[in-house]
């Protein structure tokens, strides 16, 4: 009987005991992330360490073989150069043209040619275009022809004029001729003297009037002011230039745009508060940001001395030493200017 209650006994549930956990236990938690950073560290040490461990095997390497060349020791232990900055002030800005020019003529007229294209080379005084000059050609042979018919008139006033100083000294040298006779022979003589004088006049007005009439004409035919590259081609064939008003579609107010590239130079603004770094002479590197490992030489021409109250800048000139077809106007450029 003992031995059956004991055997009872151990088959009896007790429902005040607290059940066992069943889950993760916290020690086994901390395990896990023991082995997790001992894994990471592994793989750090297998992968990273050897590459480093090459990489100063190769230098003792190549130190061993400068030690072996005694040309090469002093080489060898020079430390690397650094590159210092030499800029006391960086800007930015853009490539501008002192000397550029929009052609255009002083008279209004129908364009009957343009001679010029984009990109291309002109010479001072090459002819760029061609107005009708039909009118004026006109009125430049009228006042050849006056000038023609005002030396044959000057001729006449000669001729006469001779025949009167020959008949003046007739009637002195003639003991029979009265005094009426002599003062009206002075008198012929000193009216056609009057008229060779107008006439002279006459002449030189004629003259003038040629010039004029010729500059008039001059102005029909558009010429390069200096030498230089055409950047805009603004009028064609059959349409009017005016530069007076831009009138309607078919009217211009220029025939093109030259560019002086021998003119070029950099505009940047400089702030105010640093504006006391900048003076004339002073080196500037260049960077075109069309091309930012070229560096171009340039130097500070001068500031122009007044500043921008909006923006707070001042603006600073600044020339390029060396000249380039691939420096364009308008281009942006990053500067530099240099220390002392």
């Amino acid at each position: 009987m003992n031995d059956k209650s004991e055997l009872l006994q151990q088959l009896k549930i007790d429902r005040n005991s607290p059940p066992e956990s069943t889950g993760i236990k916290i020690w086994q938690l901390i395990l896990a992330v023991i082995v997790c950073v001992a894994l990471a560290i592994w793989l750090t040490l297998e992968f990273l360490v050897p590459s480093n461990s090459v990489t100063a095997s190769s230098g003792v390497v190549a130190s061993t073989s400068v030690n072996q060349n005694p040309a090469n020791v002093e080489q060898a232990n020079q430390p690397a150069k650094v590159l210092e900055n030499k800029s006391i002030l960086n800007s930015s800005g853009y490539i501008t043209a002192r000397r550029m020019a929009t052609v255009s003529s002083e008279v209004m007229g129908l364009i009957t040619e343009v001679n010029v294209e984009e990109g291309m080379n002109v010479e001072q005084g090459q002819i760029l275009a061609r107005l009708d000059d039909a009118i004026a050609q006109v009125n430049f042979d009228y006042a050849v022809a006056q000038i023609a018919v005002l030396e044959a008139r000057r001729k006449s006033t000669i001729a006469n004029l001779d025949e009167a100083k020959s008949a003046y000294q007739r009637v002195l040298k003639n003991t029979y001729s009265s005094d009426a006779e002599r003062t009206r022979a002075f008198a012929t003589q000193q009216s056609l003297l009057a008229n060779l004088e107008s006439a002279d006049a006459d002449l030189l007005l004629a003259k003038i009037e040629v010039r004029r009439q010729q500059e008039r004409l001059d102005d029909h035919t558009i010429r390069a002011p200096f030498s230089g590259v055409v950047t805009q081609k603004n009028a064609q064939p059959g349409e009017i230039v005016a530069p007076s008003s831009a009138g309607g579609g078919f009217t211009r107010t220029g025939i093109c745009t030259i560019v002086d590239m021998s003119s070029l130079e950099i505009e940047v603004d400089v702030n105010e508060a640093f504006i006391g770094r900048v003076y004339p002479g002073q080196k500037v590197e260049a960077t075109l940001d069309a091309y930012p490992d070229w560096l171009i030489p340039a130097s500070v021409i001068a500031t122009i001395p007044t500043a921008d109250r909006a923006k707070a800048t001042v603006q600073v000139r600044i020339k390029i030493e060396s000249s380039d077809p691939r420096i364009l106007p308008d281009m942006g450029v990053k500067v530099g200017f240099l220390k002392e």
